[in-house]
């Protein structure tokens, strides 16, 4: 007997940085997280702040802004809305060794849509998490069918990588993500710490002296990825930095391409300046 198509709609949280365009292309959801600054906390819905002018003002800010996690209650109710029309939700999320946005966004799911919606742990950040609710949406869309929805991210997940180029060691200094004597020793050097983000984890892949040198090592390590299916390439506050190295990758890269700001659930522990890609290798 074949399987009744299900009508499927993709959620995510603002983790994900997937551009507008994209968003409304596939009608994806997303759950805002919060960021914190200045004695105020914003939701980041694209509506509250400006992501631009937040990077500007960071360098001059008294207190180091801080993001948090979406309650189960507002995770409910953004889930209760957006399922109307549909007959499940698969919710794609911040890794969870990062964040607790994804047990609230359980919580919040067991709660009010019980066994109506699907959670994964997308294992990464930023366009990692975008591109696999990308895949997942256009999955759905052709298939109806929650389980191969499921296969694809899984397949995606496992295809990816994610390297970032710290541009000032003080962010991550002041983020807790790195052991602080790593990043003074790197601040005297003058070294620029390359992130590799999987898994949950966040690692100090590799140290290069320059900035140049470390754009170079990324030009390198993304080429070592290829041939792609897709290409994030971001950036914060180095439009020109970006810009530089997609002409670097131009022998391998895939028409699927983007270029992004990332958003301060990232940029918090790395700071403007900063320069990094996504990959996804062909299957």
């Amino acid at each position: 007997m074949a399987t009744t198509k299900k009508r499927i709609r993709i959620m995510t949280d603002s983790v994900c940085d997937i551009p507008q365009a994209l968003l409304d292309e596939w009608n994806i959801g997303v759950i805002p997280c919060y960021v914190n600054f200045e004695g105020k906390s914003y939701l980041d819905d694209g509506t509250q702040f400006d992501r631009a002018e937040f990077y500007k003002r960071m360098p001059t800010m008294k207190e180091f802004p801080t993001t948090a996690a979406p309650s189960p209650t507002l995770a409910e109710e953004m889930l209760k809305a957006a399922i109307e029309g549909y007959d499940h939700i698969i919710s794609i999320n911040v890794a969870a060794k990062l964040s607790v946005t994804l047990n609230n966004v359980r919580l919040g799911a067991n709660q009010g849509l019980p066994g109506r919606v699907t959670v994964l742990d997308s294992g990464g950040v930023t366009m990692s998490i975008g591109s696999q609710a990308l895949v997942a949406a256009r999955v759905a869309a052709e298939t109806g069918d929650v389980d191969a929805v499921v296969a694809a991210v899984e397949s995606t997940r496992k295809r990816q990588k994610l390297y970032a180029i710290i541009a000032n060691l003080e962010y991550l200094r002041r983020s807790g993500r790195v052991n602080a004597i790593s990043a003074f020793a790197g601040s005297i050097l003058q070294i620029k710490p390359m992130l590799d983000v999987h898994d949950g984890e966040v690692d100090v892949a590799e140290r290069v002296r320059t900035m140049s040198k470390a754009v170079s090592r990324l030009r390198e390590l993304t080429e070592a990825q290829a041939p792609l299916e897709h290409l994030t390439i971001l950036q914060i506050e180095n439009e020109d930095g970006a810009a530089q190295l997609k002409d670097m990758l131009k022998p391998i890269l895939p028409a699927d391409n983007i270029t992004i700001m990332a958003g301060p659930t990232l940029g918090v522990h790395i700071g403007p300046g900063s320069l990094g890609v996504v990959t996804v290798r062909k299957g």
